[in-house]
């Protein structure tokens, strides 16, 4: 595979490729779901550790794993091998990953909170490096504006096939006779077996370009905070936790609202929260399609305050009422399909924008930002939403009856909290420039000096002879 076969003059991928690369995105977004709905519920009902408890598991977790992410961006930044910058990083978060899983997946019963909280850590640092490397890299193989809209728009719709894969699971079960235990089981085993063929479909098939670096002096801390102190980069920071918050918020509570406060079944539920992940194939394009036509900020907006309507639709509708509620969660998933393929290609654009500043590659250390980011969402959803539920009287036990006020505080808890924080991560792009017209200039400002350096650029793809990667041009000083 040679650069002229995965890119046109004008910049853009072939569909093959972008679909290639996109593998690791199957794993990662299936496990994505099996974790924020299923293994808090999981641990809580079947495993036998208190719900406040879990939720406290989940929150220590992710506080320990904070600095790790900032961390691994830079290293993964720093990275030159033979085998590339960010496709070596992919290779080794599989096995951590896999063998995590296994253990969390497969836990026995009786297990307490020191073996959920140990291999939650090793989980996490797998999915970190799995997921960073992913992104990182493809902010290197797409440059152009709009190109990037479409990247990770198959991104999505790719991480939406690993999604429906592994919701379809307990559906099945279900219906031949297994417990909601065994389903969570065998979603586990899912995802270990589809982790290692993702991503060796990734590192076979995708070429990596190693963007040159100039400039002399190492980061530190006051480049850390220059940084995340950058207009634009507070605006993608909150937007990213704002976003993250709200559907993770939503993810923590949802099969407790839609089986005590909705009325649907273990497999009802199910059934719509896969319609909910299947709008997902629809929303990716769509949005990036708007987005080619508006700005993605723009999207950003439209998506998030239409996200928030569709929610509240879904609260005043009948109980049990399937034919209703299949509508309503096809166009919230829709528009929730468009938060991710916007905020990852915008983080994209200004990685861009802060190499010509700073002239060196931050983009893993960028994207790690927004995973923390991501990361404390995830913490303080299932640790707020748990934690409310326990004191007031909510159980979560498997039969256990719950009054009606109880149920009435998991519908407020379900659905305020989500729309707040949507509506707050859409407000996050009120002002902001970089468009398409600014960001080609940050472009052509980069190509111009990257041509001063003799360096090779592309890192062929294992199925074609490695391009040579030759000695690190000598460092210098930006005027």
């Amino acid at each position: 595979m040679t650069q002229a076969s995965t890119a046109s003059s004008s910049g853009r991928l072939s569909l093959g490729t972008i679909l290639a690369f996109a593998g690791t995105s199957l794993p990662l977004s299936a496990l994505a779901i099996a974790i924020s709905v299923y293994l808090p519920r999981y641990f809580a009902s079947h495993i036998g550790v208190e719900l406040a408890v879990v939720g406290a598991v989940f929150a220590l977790v992710r506080a320990i794993d904070i600095p790790l992410d900032p961390a691994l961006g830079m290293i993964m930044d720093r990275t030159r091998t033979r085998w590339g910058r960010y496709r070596i990083w992919t290779v080794i978060g599989a096995p951590i990953l896999m063998i995590a899983l296994i253990m969390l997946f497969q836990a026995p019963e009786g297990s307490g909170q020191l073996y959920l909280g140990g291999w939650l850590l090793i989980m996490y640092l797998g999915t970190s490096i799995l997921g960073l490397s992913h992104s990182a890299w493809a902010a290197t193989l797409a440059t152009n504006y709009h190109e990037r809209s479409r990247i990770f728009a198959v991104m999505t719709a790719v991480g939406v096939l690993g999604s429906v894969l592994v919701l379809v699971i307990p559906i099945v079960l279900e219906q031949q006779g297994l417990t909601d235990a065994q389903g969570v089981q065998a979603m586990g085993w899912f995802i270990i077996g589809l982790t290692p063929v993702a991503v060796a479909l990734v590192v076979w098939r995708t070429p990596e370009k190693i963007t040159v670096d100039v400039g002399g002096k190492h980061f530190n801390l006051h480049d850390y905070w220059a940084l995340i102190s950058r207009p634009n980069m507070i605006r993608i920071l909150l937007a990213d936790l704002c976003l993250a918050l709200g559907p993770g918020w939503m993810a923590a509570l949802y099969l407790f609202y839609f089986k005590d406060a909705r009325g649907f079944s273990t497999s009802e539920a199910n059934i719509l929260l896969l319609v909910y992940i299947l709008a997902g194939f629809a929303g990716a394009p769509s949005v990036s399609w708007l987005a080619n036509r508006i700005s993605k900020h723009r999207a950003v907006m439209v998506t998030t305050t239409g996200y928030s309507l569709m929610l509240m639709m879904v609260g005043f509708l009948p109980k049990g009422s399937m034919m209703l509620a299949l509508p309503a969660m096809f166009m919230a998933g829709f528009l929730a399909a468009g938060f991710g393929v916007m905020t990852r290609a915008i983080t994209a654009d200004i990685g861009d924008e802060v190499r010509l500043d700073g002239g060196k590659e931050r983009i893993g250390l960028i994207y790690a930002l927004t995973v923390l980011t991501g990361k404390v969402a995830g913490a303080f959803s299932i640790f707020l939403t748990f934690t409310v539920l326990a004191r007031v009287g909510y159980n979560a036990k498997e039969g256990a009856t719950n009054t009606a006020q109880a149920i009435h505080n998991l519908e407020l808890a379900y659905l305020i909290g989500p729309i707040v924080f949507v509506m707050l991560g859409g407000a996050c792009f009120i002002g902001y420039k970089l468009d398409a017209t600014s960001h080609a200039e940050v472009r052509r400002k980069l190509e111009e000096r990257d041509a001063l350096y003799d360096e090779a650029p592309i890192i062929e793809s294992v199925t074609a002879t490695p391009g040579n990667i030759l000695p690190i041009a000598p460092d210098a000083s930006r005027t």
